[in-house]
């Protein structure tokens, strides 16, 4: 079993910045890929960000593109993003997942952490 650790959410004006972190903790942590996805209310769970385990490779969405940085630390088993410029629109719980397949959509997702709550006020 894993189990991912969401922190670093708040309350923050817009054009401020937060940045999240990730734990993850059990098994031998060696995932395909983990990103950073978002649910506001009434609206379904999206991806902002996704980065393969190994080499790094991301991907983000349009709607964070220049604001949102998606990295990680595999010597600490932990994922990060660092969010700048943020918008009233960003105000969501942000999740966690990691993928243990082959692909990183966010059906492939294997295991959510429980997510962190971002508010940012206009």
């Amino acid at each position: 079993q894993v189990q991912l650790v969401e922190s670093g959410g708040g309350l923050v004006q817009a054009g401020g910045s937060l940045k999240l972190s990730c734990a993850a903790s059990g098994r031998t942590f060696s995932p395909y890929a983990m990103g950073w996805f978002r649910q506001a209310p009434g609206k379904e769970r999206e991806s902002v960000a996704r980065i393969t385990w190994r080499f790094a490779n991301k991907v983000y969405a349009d709607s964070v593109k220049g604001r949102f940085t998606i990295s990680r630390d595999n010597t600490k088993n932990t994922m990060y993003l660092e969010m700048n410029s943020l918008k009233p629109e960003d105000t969501a719980v942000y999740y966690c997942g990691a993928s243990f397949g082959s692909t990183w959509s966010i059906s492939d997702m294997d295991y959510w952490g429980k997510g962190t709550l971002v508010t940012v006020s206009s």
